[in-house]
């Protein structure tokens, strides 16, 4: 009977670490019809592990829509306009909405506002970025040149953060990443949700600084339209 529980304890846990691999296996990087960047002046870079999925930067769509930029991925990916830099201290701010939480994949996945922006499009490129999801989360993370983690691996809990109604409702989130002093601190919808001194996210393996271009980050499989976005002092 010992015996017995424990092939069956020594399959249970063979199954529970199989599910990730089933859950990734079923949820590729899309590939976006009529991808590309179509906003003047921008560009972007997909992430090692879409480039491993053999996606390109044009599997991506990123259009301008009236006043709007709609963004439709497709593999995970950074967009930027290199003329877009901010330096000192400064607040770069947007307002997504997602249309249809959820419509192009199988769980939540995020966007978010860029910071700190150096060697973009490059194996060496540094940046920080705050993005949010629709079931009222949120994650600050950055790539220096390695991906590096603030706050925990896993996304934070935090009323600021709106939730979608349910799948396939809509859902928008007011984004703002501010550099004060020696502050660097991201909003959501009004409510400073996370906050870090400088030297927790520039040295090595971080930012190179936080001065740099600004853009947006978005997770594969999700789709929003930002206004607003910009740059104040």
């Amino acid at each position: 009977m010992r015996l017995g529980f424990r092939v069956i304890s020594a399959l249970a846990m063979l199954l529970c670490a199989a599910v990730p691999a089933v859950y990734a296996q079923g949820d590729p990087d899309r590939v976006i019809p009529n991808g590309g960047i179509s906003v003047p002046g921008w560009t972007g870079k997909i992430d090692s592990q879409s480039e491993k999925q053999g996606r390109v930067l044009n599997d991506a769509r990123v259009a301008p829509e009236g006043n709007a930029i709609h963004v439709t991925t497709g593999p995970a990916a950074t967009f930027w306009n290199p003329a877009n830099k901010a330096s000192g201290d400064y607040t770069v701010k947007a307002t997504f909405t997602e249309p249809k939480y959820m419509a192009l994949n199988s769980h939540p996945h995020s966007y978010g506002i860029v910071i700190g922006g150096n060697d973009l499009g490059t194996d060496q490129q540094s940046l920080l970025y705050c993005a949010t999801y629709g079931n009222g989360t949120f994650i600050v993370r950055g790539f220096g040149p390695a991906p590096f983690q603030l706050g925990g691996a896993r996304p934070l809990s935090n009323d600021a953060v709106h939730k979608a109604a349910a799948v396939g409702q809509p859902v928008t989130q007011e984004i703002a990443v501010s550099v004060k002093g020696n502050r660097v601190e991201c909003s959501v919808n009004g409510t400073v949700v996370a906050g870090y001194d400088k030297a927790e996210v520039v040295g090595p393996g971080k930012l190179k600084s936080t001065d740099g271009v600004y853009g947006l980050r978005f997770t594969h499989n999700v789709e929003a339209t930002i206004v607003g976005f910009g740059l104040s002092k």
